[in-house]
């Protein structure tokens, strides 16, 4: 029998493959037929399976056999035609190449012609080009010696106009001729004018009636020049204003350059003052006059502005040359600056001078003159601080009498210290870069946190009297920093520069994405790190007093603790309730610390510190007091007429209900002095109460909302009058 027609072709070359065909046919043997003779019935089923499989696989090999010959047949001859096709192709690539040397060698001396007649075209269009502008500006300088001639001024200068309008790379020399001689005749010409004006104007001017026309035409000769400072860009300033700022010009740099005796170094403030005083004196006349005649031609320069712009560079070029003498002076540099922005100031708000045109601030924006500014700067706030703190009055408020204006009680270093901050960003504010601003914040930063450590070093001097004038002057100084600092976080100036920082620490990746984040949102300020540490001061200053206060209540309480709570006669058996004698060294004290420190802290400071007392008070007497007592009928009625008649009205003053700060008291004294009653009821309720809803529920109807159910528990047993069961 064929192996192949018994176990399948397939399975047969596998057991080949694994070189163990012997075996793999016995194992097949064995599963098929095994040990039971009976099985022997199938053999024939089996080999006549195995056969039909013989038969299909030798259908597949031969289809197979026959087909493959085929396939290489026809690759083989598509090779050949791909052959035989590249060669034809190959055959014309190299007949067509021949052919295109020998054109390109037949057509060089074509081409070589042809490109210099080209050249020689184009020169030639060139030169006509040449000539026709020739022709064009020689016709145009006719026109202008023609009108010059009849003195037709604004033709010529129109004329003028025309030629530098010509889009034409050649020299300038005729522009340039023309330029000087119609800038001469025509400035001329307005000097003359501005002469018959009586220009420049000492003293505010007369109304005048001269006609002006020049300044039309000096508009049309305007040229640029270039500043050498590190200003904003801006046009040079227009031909007329130049003209009429040059008698003033000239008087400017004759009295404060040189050795003239108006040149003081150290009076900044004299050639400021007479700046804005020709400021002054010419507006109306640049308003009036010379502003409609630059409406008319559709101008859109302001003149009054652009005298000033013109003036402007007068004191940026005298404090360019000033600042380097005085730098190292401080006295001087100080001087300089405080002047310069009373200048600014004026110029801003009276003249209305733009902040986006070059100003002083430009000039002290110069990493050498900005450096030492913020050095001086804090340098003088240092020697204020001092000269402050060590003053007589240092720790009184200077409205001590006027109460409605003395609500912060603020002494007089913290309003002259804030005061100072103030003055500091109102000099800085119109510095031209946020970074500069930046600067200038991080210096008053620094001040507050070197003020809140001078308060510290004073404090601690004052421990042992936490409860003194000067203790709580302190206290009151850490409260209203903190309080103006919170409001200024709040200012649009501040503001826009927390923004401005936020970019600049987004770009340094100096802070952390939630601080970025805190920033972005304005959930945090500028000023965040200061006044968090100036509340954790305040809270460790009040924390001081309330305990120094609790100290001596709890002594003067010593008696009231050791009262006879289980002796004292009833309600009924007295004929009005009294105060208990040993209560009243308790509540004198109380009285007297409160009436203290309410005169000296300010409110807000006096309500956080008697809230927190309140807070102390409660739970020593609930804890102290109560819980290590028992009481009879007589002691809780007692203990809840100290409370509610005496201890509670001390600060009802202070709040409508101030039971409700003291909700220990309180509630312990209604279980103590519920009737018979209802205190069984309430103790059979709780002892068999199934949940903590029953019990809650209970306890609420009798008006106990704080204490704990076990806390109610234990204040019924600590009652001594529950009637006798024999139990």
């Amino acid at each position: 029998m064929n192996i192949e027609s018994i176990v399948g072709s397939e399975q047969v070359c596998k057991g080949t493959d694994n070189g163990d065909l012997p075996s793999y046919v016995s194992a097949f043997i064995e599963k098929e037929v095994g040990n039971d003779l009976k099985s022997l019935k199938k053999l024939d089923k089996l080999i006549e399976q195995m056969t039909e499989s013989k038969i299909q696989v030798e259908e597949q090999v031969l289809t197979i056999s026959s087909e493959i010959p085929k396939r290489i047949q026809s690759a083989l001859k598509n090779a050949e035609e791909s052959k035989q096709f590249l060669n034809r192709f190959l055959e014309q690539e190299t007949h067509l190449f021949s052919s295109i040397n020998s054109h390109l060698l037949t057509a060089q001396p074509w081409m070589d012609d042809l490109g210099a007649m080209i050249n020689q075209i184009e020169e030639i269009e060139r030169h006509l080009a040449y000539l026709k502008w020739i022709s064009q500006i020689e016709e145009l300088s006719d026109n202008i010696q023609q009108y010059l001639m009849t003195n037709n001024v604004p033709e010529a200068a129109s004329t003028l106009v025309a030629m530098t309008e010509l889009d034409i790379k050649l020299q300038e020399s005729t522009f340039k001729f023309w330029h000087k001689i119609l800038k001469d005749k025509l400035t001329s010409d307005f000097e003359e004018v501005l002469a018959q004006l009586h220009w420049p104007f000492i003293v505010p001017p007369q109304s005048q009636t001269v006609g002006l026309s020049r300044p039309t035409s000096l508009l049309k000769l305007q040229t640029s020049y270039l500043i050498e400072y590190s200003l904003p860009a801006s046009p040079s300033v227009i031909l007329p204003i130049q003209i009429m700022l040059t008698p003033l010009q000239k008087r400017f740099r004759y009295h404060f350059r040189g050795n003239r005796q108006t040149n003081v170094i150290s009076k900044p403030e004299w050639y400021l003052a007479q700046v804005l005083m020709w400021i002054g004196n010419h507006t109306q006349f640049l308003d009036e006059k010379i502003q409609p005649i630059l409406d008319n031609v559709g101008s859109a320069v302001n003149a009054r502005l652009e005298f000033s712009r013109g003036l402007m560079m007068l004191v940026l070029e005298k404090l360019a040359s000033d600042i380097p003498c005085l730098l190292y002076d401080d006295n001087l540099f100080c001087h300089l600056v405080d002047e310069v922005l009373l200048f600014e100031r004026e110029l801003h708000s009276v003249h209305c001078y733009p902040c986006t045109f070059a100003s002083c601030m430009h000039i002290l924006s110069e990493e050498t003159c900005f450096q030492r500014w913020l050095t001086v700067e804090r340098k003088f706030a240092l020697q204020k601080m001092d000269s402050m703190l060590s003053s007589e009055a240092a720790w009184v408020s200077q409205y001590k009498d006027i109460t409605d204006v003395d609500e912060m009680k603020v002494p007089d270093c913290a309003e002259t210290f804030m005061t100072l901050l103030l003055v500091i960003t109102d000099r800085y504010k119109n510095l031209p870069t946020a970074s500069r601003k930046l600067q200038f914040l991080e210096l008053q930063k620094d001040l507050v946190d070197d003020f809140r450590i001078r308060l510290t070093q004073v404090m601690k001097e004052e421990t042992r009297a936490s409860l003194g004038f000067r203790y709580c002057a302190i206290l009151n100084a850490v409260n209203y920093i903190s309080t103006v600092l919170a409001d200024w976080a709040d200012n649009v100036f501040f503001l826009q520069l927390q923004q401005a920082a936020l970019e600049v620490f987004a770009e340094n990746n100096t802070l952390s994405k939630l601080q970025l984040g805190q920033l972005a949102s304005m959930e945090s300020s500028v000023f965040d790190d200061m006044i968090n540490l100036l509340e954790r001061l305040k809270h460790d200053m009040l924390t001081r007093q309330v305990d120094h206060v609790f100290r001596e209540v709890k002594d003067a309480a010593k008696f009231y603790k050791k009262e006879r709570w289980l002796s004292l006669p009833s309600q009924s058996e007295q004929a009005v309730m009294s105060l208990s004698s040993s209560a009243c060294p308790l509540l004198l004290t109380l009285r007297d610390r409160l009436l203290q420190l309410e005169q000296q802290l300010c409110f807000s400071l006096f309500k956080i510190f008697w809230q927190m007392l309140v807070e102390k008070l409660d739970v020593y007497i609930y804890q102290e007091i109560i819980l290590a007592n028992h009481f009879n009928e007589g002691g809780a009625a007692q203990l809840q007429f100290d409370m509610t008649r005496n201890l509670f009205p001390l600060f009802s003053h202070y709040c409508k209900r101030p039971e409700n700060y003291f909700k220990h008291v309180k509630e312990a004294c209604i279980v103590l002095n519920l009737n018979i009653g209802s205190a069984l009821l309430l103790k059979d309720v709780l002892q068999s109460a199934s949940g903590q809803l029953t019990a809650t529920a209970a306890l609420n109807e009798v008006g106990i909302y704080k204490l704990a159910q076990q806390d109610v528990e234990i204040l019924l047993n600590l009652r001594t009058n529950w009637p006798n069961t024999g139990k």
